[in-house]
């Protein structure tokens, strides 16, 4: 069958909603997204969680602990875009934040740094067209 002929069933993904930043203090981690990172928390997960709306991407801090799923850090990295990594990263390191690397992939400029419970974030900035 040739999948142009298909018809899109109920399970059809149309969208991504929220990624879920794991986290072992939900209080702990909203002072650092909302007072290192900037963002601000706009719709709360009971006492489990808050969203964020970080341009067309919710972030959602999760205690996945209280949904019955064990603590585990992610270590693939999600890429916050700013307009100057340098200055960006600039003004973490002197909130305290160490960075474990910074490069330039030819097409952009990347600083990468962990959330107080061991998430890696990537500040991000595109400066070639996709």
């Amino acid at each position: 069958m040739n999948p142009s002929d298909m018809v899109p069933s109920p399970a059809t993904i149309t969208g991504i909603d929220f990624v879920a930043i794991p986290v072992r203090d939900l209080q702990a981690s909203t002072r650092f997204y909302e007072t290192v990172l900037g963002v601000r928390g706009d719709y709360r997960l009971a006492d489990m969680g808050l969203e964020f709306q970080v341009g067309n991407l919710t972030l959602a801090l999760m205690e996945l602990e209280r949904f019955g799923i064990p603590f585990r850090a992610n270590s693939a990295p999600i890429a916050v875009r700013v307009e100057d990594v340098t200055a960006a990263r600039a003004r973490l390191e002197a909130a305290g934040i160490e960075f474990t690397e910074q490069l330039d992939s030819g097409v952009c400029d990347q600083a990468i740094f962990r959330d107080p419970d061991g998430n890696t974030l990537i500040l991000h900035h595109r400066y070639a067209p996709a």
